[in-house]
């Protein structure tokens, strides 16, 4: 293949999808040009220039191979995907999970996507689709140009609300209250720092919560919010012991100062290697910020004096109705040379976007070539997320929602299972099917030459 000239592709936004799919196609030989409108505009939700900036956590969730996302993760590092390769080289400990140093990752992906051979980088907003074959993989934060000119195609566009939780920095916390552990002990047992809270603290704790001031969304947008990143507030109204059942779950924690588990916990996750910056895990909220640090410095132990880096906040998250819009390869049923990627899709989380974005490359490279698109098998991380977005996950008329890997995606295990051995049994069988689509997926040419 690397005799033939390929029609140049054109990816619009430099996320982790959009890098993703850039980075594979190139790496096959297909000319790309990236487009980014950074630096000449940012959305509300980001600060640098690199690409793949991760503008909510740092975390990419549990690395068990056992876990569904885990599974997501050693798949696409057999796939020698970029996401993962730079993740694991800016990895900072998180117990069992993947978290990221934010800065390194970026940088790492923006310098390996730049230095292909091919890939061209235009910066700039786009409001038009161009000629030719495009990757449409500008995410959750799709400009509103873009979004008016994606309505010709797609038709009314759906969303619901993200947010991003605090992060606070290392040296501004009361060590005399905090202590450092992981759950259980998982992990190197100090990974997180943790915040105890008394019974009547917690309930303090929730009542201003119920009584802080809140950013309230555009008057013409109904906030829906994706379960898996609720704020605080919106779990608050559920019921005044749902945090305590949730990100504040103390169980698995010891308060050293009384050897008990504390009535309720925050949990914060290292931002960076050197232990400057902490995220303050499962605490996205729409408190405006002035009540955010009032709330948290005078009912949280240990954030008396705390110094917030950044403070949480909400945004509006865009994707398609997928299913009926897209065929079997991603591309546009109405304008099969419109092809989608990433959160956009309604895939949720950066691994789940950058798996999106390799799939979209491997369809968009089948079609210059003139080969098949052969997606991987249901019965994989890649193919149950493919089977999400193409719908046959779920019944003709499901209501389409963005959703992270989970085991719930896969198709059932055959027989009975013990619920104890499930997990295992998933993600052995994800294996197989991983070890019998990996031969025919396009190698990329130094692969080629080198057979």
């Amino acid at each position: 293949m690397e005799d033939v000239k390929l029609q140049r592709v054109t990816v619009i936004g430099g996320g982790l999808a959009g890098s993703e799919c850039a980075w594979q196609l190139a790496r096959r030989g297909v000319p790309v040009t990236l487009r980014e409108m950074k630096p000449h505009r940012r959305s509300p939700a980001h600060k640098t220039d690199r690409f793949a900036e991760l503008v909510c956590s740092n975390s990419f969730r549990s690395d068990n191979p056992e876990s569904a996302i885990g599974l997501l993760h050693a798949e696409l590092r057999a796939l020698s995907s970029v996401i993962l390769e730079s993740a694991d080289a800016h990895r900072v400990p998180a117990g069992e999970a993947l978290a990221v140093e934010r800065e390194g990752f970026s940088e790492q992906v923006t310098r390996a996507v730049r230095g292909l051979p091919g890939v061209e980088v235009v910066a700039g907003e786009v409001d038009a689709l161009p000629e030719g074959p495009v990757v449409v993989a500008t995410g959750p934060l799709t400009s509103d140009a873009l979004t008016r000119e994606l309505e010709r195609y797609v038709g009314t566009k759906l969303y619901f609300y993200d947010s991003l939780a605090p992060i606070v920095s290392g040296d501004s916390l009361d060590m005399s209250v905090a202590f450092r552990a992981s759950r259980w002990g998982k992990g190197s047992g100090d990974d997180y720092i943790n915040l105890p809270l008394s019974k009547e603290e917690y309930y303090r704790f929730i009542a201003e919560v119920k009584a802080g001031q809140q950013v309230a969304p555009h008057s013409f947008e109904e906030p829906k919010y994706f379960e898996g990143c609720l704020p605080i507030e919106v779990m608050v109204e559920r019921g005044d012991d749902t945090l305590a059942y949730g990100p504040m779950k103390p169980v698995g924690l010891k308060d050293p100062r009384t050897g008990q588990e504390p009535y309720a916990v925050v949990q914060l996750r290292m931002e960076d290697k050197a232990g400057t910056a902490w995220n303050m895990v499962g605490f996205q909220t729409r408190l405006t910020w002035g009540e955010q640090k009032r709330i948290f410095t005078t009912c949280i132990p240990g954030l008396q004096n705390a110094e917030f880096l950044r403070m949480g906040q909400i945004h509006r998250n865009t994707f398609i109705d997928s299913p009926r819009l897209l065929g079997r390869d991603l591309s546009l049923k109405a304008e099969p040379r419109v092809f989608f990627a990433g959160q956009i899709t309604g895939v949720e989380g950066y691994v789940e976007s950058a798996a999106c974005g390799y799939l979209t490359a491997l369809a968009v490279y089948a079609r210059l070539t003139g080969g098949e698109f052969t997606p991987p098998p249901a019965t994989t991380a890649m193919g149950a997320l493919y089977r999400h977005v193409t719908g046959e996950a779920h019944p003709p008329d499901y209501n389409y929602q963005p959703s992270n890997i989970i085991y719930g995606l896969f198709p059932p295990l055959p027989g009975r299972v013990k619920k104890a051995e499930k997990r295992a049994r998933y993600a052995e069988r994800a294996k197989e099917g991983l070890a019998e689509w990996l031969p025919g997926v396009p190698p990329a040419l130094e692969e080629q030459r080198s057979s």
